[in-house]
């Protein structure tokens, strides 16, 4: 029986590949036939993360996302190294925490370049003539966050909804060339963030059990985030477009 998550042969670009949900997300699409090419600041960490995937035909780019003047260079490049586009996830992002009466203009904008201009910079860059085939599918790694307010969040809530507000503007633009966009918007995953979120309130605490009680199908694998990722860029999901899926453990539902 055929499975209907079919990327063979399906050259998809990840930014912020080298660690996280990135990470898994390569692996996970590179196992379901598709040829991945990894890009995030750090090439020795791309080099680990290519070690790790089935296949052949992957390949790594050096890319700070931060630098967005820089984003159409390395898009260029990407495309007349391998090839245009069937694919994008971006998973690029950074989550600080930062008190309102810290959050700075400026802080905010080191927010904003990363986890929104670097995203919208990317999708206006692969949505090019030339650069993207027919069917071409855009993934955005949001976050719960972009509809649950909390404490010292407000600069990661706001680009995170903004990625949001952008897919469902840009789906409707790019519709008549065969483009299709979402989100995928994940609650607690047990990558290093959540690591570092133990490390500061311990598994115990109140504050880790509160969660639990409202996330509660438990934290997250990266599996199940690369997973849906994995559905939204394959055929199977050819009508949805400009749509963030929460993948949340119930988590929006209390």
């Amino acid at each position: 029986m055929k499975s209907i998550i079919d990327l063979t042969d399906k050259r998809i670009l990840i930014i912020g590949a080298s660690s996280g949900i990135g990470k898994q997300c390569a692996i996970t699409l590179s196992q379901v036939g598709a040829k991945v090419i990894l890009a995030a600041r750090r090439e020795d960490k791309l080099r680990e993360v290519l070690e790790l995937l089935e296949g052949d035909g992957h390949g790594i780019k050096a890319m700070d996302v931060q630098d967005t003047e820089n984003i159409e260079k390395c898009v260029k490049e990407i495309i007349n190294e391998f090839g245009a586009l069937d694919g994008m996830v971006y998973s690029a992002g950074v989550g600080t925490a930062i008190p309102l009466l810290q959050t700075k203009p400026e802080k905010i904008k080191q927010v904003f370049d990363i986890n929104f201009f670097g995203f919208t910079e990317a999708v206006r860059q692969i949505c090019r003539r030339g650069r993207y085939n027919p069917g071409m599918r855009i993934v955005g790694i949001s976050s719960v966050a972009s509809i649950r307010g909390d404490k010292s969040k407000t600069a990661y809530s706001s680009s995170k909804s903004a990625m949001d507000s952008a897919i469902r503007c840009i789906a409707r633009e790019m519709a008549d060339k065969d483009i299709c966009i979402n989100s995928v918007a994940p609650s607690m995953t047990a990558t290093e963030l959540y690591d570092r979120y133990i490390e500061k309130y311990g598994e115990d605490s109140d504050t880790n059990q509160d969660l639990l009680k409202r996330q509660y199908l438990g934290i997250a694998k990266t599996d199940d985030i690369a997973n849906a990722v994995a559905f939204l860029l394959s055929p199977a999901a050819r009508f949805i477009t400009g749509i963030t899926l929460p993948v949340d453990g119930g988590l929006t539902t209390c």
